[in-house]
């Protein structure tokens, strides 16, 4: 068989095994939308037909109460954003990974994003590309490869930085986990790094909303190519500039957050590690680090400059009993002060590889018994009251809230 015919084959049958999986209910897949059911590869018809449906239903969203409006979410329902896009069945930061999850019901799609040479925004989850792209594999980028400190932690590599978005267009995406997500391979080469703009454009089409990270912002600052200003631009050209439009701007960073509190009334989230300290903090000799921000008097400051917070799943989801016995604050605790100072609350990140599972519910990825578990860890998060999660299978997130609702 030839390598062409072969590849072709993969894809098939990858397709073949995600459309069995959304059938068989696994992933809970939208049940009113005719993309429900549907593989990555048979969206382009699905979401054509649900595309009138979500923009009506963006209509009513925007009808709600400014206090409701504020949650983020529907009534009561907390909000599904897609990790990286559904990145448990395509590759990361893909246009058809965010394709997927919109077919598997996520409400907001989460790119990183990162800067070219030229400053155009991409979205990478680092802006080393060696992990993720074909980048090593391009001779005439050879003599690009080299060594820099981000955020003092040193790498080598390529770096997005380092190449003009015309450049970068000549890369293609590959599976950043070959060895757990095997099947996500087949659609390595596929597809090209994606911009902003052609992001923002995906979720507009479909009526959902866009959860971007600025990644590293103080070090791209101190390059001259600051994430801040791009990106409210890109926002504003689509007509994205209110807390009522369908963004959230994230940062495990605090700086670039309070730098876009006067400039946008797009809704902010302070992301907050399980240990250490934001790099920020590091750099300028700050000692607040994450445990202090998850203090009532913590939760009280980030209130004067964001709307929410994003909590890791190691401070609010199943204790792990290798280690992180203290928490400074309880989960419960935790979700009730931060509401109670006016915040959202989302869970980061729900993943279905095995090795990045809660430490009790570790298992076979691929199988019935780690879906069972993460189905599990999910109506945990969901029973702390959540405002929204962030998961890398939005399908099987979604099925897990619908089916809490419906119990009432």
């Amino acid at each position: 068989m030839s390598k062409a015919r072969a590849g072709v084959l993969a894809i098939f049958i990858g397709m073949a095994a995600i459309g069995a999986l959304h059938h068989g209910g696994s992933t809970g897949t939208r049940s009113a939308s005719p993309a429900a059911g549907q593989s990555g590869d048979s969206v382009s018809k699905g979401l054509t037909g649900s595309t009138a449906e979500r923009s009506a239903h963006s209509t009513a969203e925007r009808q709600v109460s400014p206090a409701a409006k504020r949650l983020g979410r529907r009534g009561a329902e907390p909000i599904i954003i897609a990790h990286r896009g559904a990145s448990a069945f395509r590759p990361e930061h893909t246009l058809l990974a965010y394709t997927v999850a919109i077919s598997m019901g996520a409400d907001y799609i989460e790119p990183d994003l990162v800067s070219t040479k030229d400053h155009v925004l991409v979205a990478r989850h680092e802006n080393e590309l060696s992990a993720t792209t074909d980048v090593a594999r391009h001779p005439e980028f050879a003599d690009r490869r080299t060594s820099k400190t981000i955020n003092g932690i040193r790498h080598t590599g390529w770096f997005t930085e380092d190449f003009t978005l015309a450049e970068l267009r000549t890369l293609r995406a590959r599976e950043r986990f070959p060895t757990q997500r095997r099947g996500n391979t087949a659609y390595d080469g596929m597809e090209r790094i994606p911009t902003l703009d052609e992001i923002v454009q995906l979720a507009q089409k479909h009526g959902v909303g866009v959860y971007a990270e600025t990644k590293f912002p103080t070090y791209f600052a101190s390059i001259g190519l600051p994430l801040e200003e791009p990106l409210l631009e890109t926002f504003r050209k689509y007509g994205w500039d209110d807390e009522r439009d369908p963004v959230f701007i994230q940062s495990f960073e605090t700086g670039n957050l309070k730098r876009l509190h006067p400039l946008t009334r797009l809704r902010l989230i302070q992301f907050i590690g399980a240990n250490g300290a934001p790099y920020d903090h590091v750099r300028a000799g700050d000692p607040a680090t994450y445990d202090d921000m998850v203090t009532p008097e913590g939760l009280r400051e980030i209130a004067g400059y964001a709307d929410g917070i994003g909590v890791v799943t190691k401070r609010i989801g199943p204790r792990d009993p290798g280690g992180f016995e203290s928490r400074p604050v309880s989960p419960a605790a935790l979700v009730r002060n931060a509401q109670r100072e006016g915040l959202l609350v989302h869970a980061t990140t729900v993943r279905k590889l095995a090795v990045r599972l809660r430490a009790d519910l570790r298992g076979d990825s691929s199988g019935g018994r780690a879906n069972e578990e993460v189905r599990k860890w999910l109506r945990r998060l969901y029973r702390l009251n959540l405002d929204g999660v962030i998961a890398d299978d939005p399908g099987m997130a979604r099925a897990v809230r619908d089916r809490l609702q419906a119990e009432g």
